[in-house]
C-alpha cells in the first residue's frame, strides 16, 4: 500500500488540494501498477509561522522585503 505524504504551506483552496490528491493517486497507480484503492495520500498544511527558510519564518519574510 503506497503512502504519499505531501507537506505544503497553508492557504491553497480546497479544490486545489482535492485535485492534487487525485493526480498524485493517478500517477502513483500508473507508475507503480498499484490499485487506486490501496493508495493513501496525506496532505499536511503547515502554517507560515512554522515553516522557515534561511532561519526566518515564511510569515516574516514578506515583512523583510
Amino acid at each position: 500500500m503506497p503512502i504519499i505524504h505531501i507537506q505544503l504551506l497553508e492557504g491553497r483552496p480546497k479544490e486545489k488540494i482535492s485535485s492534487l490528491i487525485a493526480k498524485v493517486t493517478d500517477t502513483v497507480s500508473e507508475e507503480l501498477g498499484a490499485k487506486r484503492e490501496t493508495i493513501r495520500v496525506l496532505v499536511t498544511e503547515v502554517p507560515k509561522t512554522h515553516w522557515g527558510i534561511g532561519g526566518v519564518p515564511v510569515s516574516e519574510m514578506a515583512d523583510r522585503k
